[in-house]
């Protein structure tokens, strides 16, 4: 059985997801201890027990001393199941930290998958839904996994109540994958989306995007919509390269100035554009785990952070595969995956 110490490197819930989705891969059961040792709130949190339950439950795993609060427990993992699947979180905990658990077991399966999730879909510390359609999941389909996903309701803290539908079907065919460069960027654009929530607030925060990056009004645009439990804001800024395109989110909350969250998506943008590396920190850290399943393959990030080293190590200790990292000039970084024998 492998065992895990869940404080090392970021400490967080990476750690669980990464382990959790390997251990169905793999066949390997793990102990796992100090659960998200090094966050305010150490031990399970309810997003982090679904995502337990849920690879369980596809699993036909055993698990031992999973529940909230638990600060270690153990994962007997047994054959995935493919199928379709209702997985609900019951508060805002993030759906897209669910899914990230479950996916790369249910994308290697031999039948079509049909998740339903429902709790946060924009969360402050977790990919929203439209990183994962613009830019994870058209780079998994250019590696030859079949997944769709569709946002039928937004889910906000604190109510949650957001729903996402998720169709994963068999790859036929895999390939390498290889981001070295970003190439011309052809289309930039800010989206800011109100959630029962004034007009004003969009407004606001593209004033700040015009005023510190200097886009247009053609480049921007304000979106409202009523289809949620409760109020929210998330401001988009989209970069379309020739490779791929890179979608930064702020999101909004309760008691934070509409412009204070216009600045940090301002902030992340001029960092990703100064470096001009193709593949941004939230991408390269969910990119291992399919890269790894599938042919390898290499892309240029900037410095590795703290959550994708943490998440390479997690890797190593389930699978027979090489990650390194190296400098480039600048900061730029090149990380690759092979798989070995």
């Amino acid at each position: 059985m492998i065992s895990i110490d869940g404080s090392f490197g970021e400490g967080g819930g990476q750690i669980i997801r990464t382990s959790l989705a390997l251990s169905l891969i793999t066949g390997k059961p793990f102990r796992i201890f100090n659960v998200r040792a090094r966050r305010e709130k150490p031990g399970l949190q309810r997003q982090h027990l679904t995502a337990v339950l849920s690879a369980a439950k596809i699993g036909n795993a055993r698990v031992d001393g999973a529940e909230v609060k638990s600060q270690a427990f153990t994962f007997m993992p047994g054959e995935v199941t493919p199928g379709e699947y209702t997985f609900s979180i019951g508060t805002a905990g993030s759906t897209t930290l669910v899914l990230q658990t479950i996916l790369p077991p249910l994308m290697i399966a031999r039948a079509p998958s049909m998740l339903t999730l429902e709790g946060g879909t924009h969360n402050v510390h977790a990919p929203p839904f439209d990183f994962l359609q613009k830019t994870f999941l058209p780079v998994l389909n250019r590696m030859g996994w079949p997944v769709e996903i569709e946002l039928m309701r937004f889910g906000f803290y604190p109510p949650g109540g957001g729903r996402l539908n998720v169709l994963i079907e068999p790859a036929e065919k895999l390939n390498r994958l290889e981001i070295h460069e970003r190439g011309e960027i052809t289309r930039m654009c800010a989206r800011a989306l109100v959630v029962n929530l004034p007009l004003s607030i969009a407004e606001r925060e593209l004033t700040i995007v015009h005023e510190r990056l200097g886009w247009t009004a053609d480049e921007m645009q304000v979106e409202a919509t009523t289809n949620a439990l409760s109020r929210g804001n998330v401001l988009m800024l989209e970069f379309e390269s020739e490779h791929l395109t890179e979608l930064i989110t702020s999101v909004g909350e309760r008691g934070v100035r509409a412009e204070t969250i216009a600045e940090r998506a301002v902030e992340e943008a001029n960092r990703y554009l100064s470096v001009d590396a193709p593949v941004g920190e939230h991408l390269a850290d969910q990119l291992l785990i399919p890269m790894a399943l599938a042919c390898g393959g290499s892309f240029v990030t900037s410095l590795p952070s703290l959550h994708t080293t943490t998440n390479i190590e997690v890797i190593k200790k389930f699978l027979d595969t090489e990650i390194t990292t190296r400098p480039l000039s600048g900061e730029r970084w090149m990380v690759e995956v092979k798989r070995k024998g």
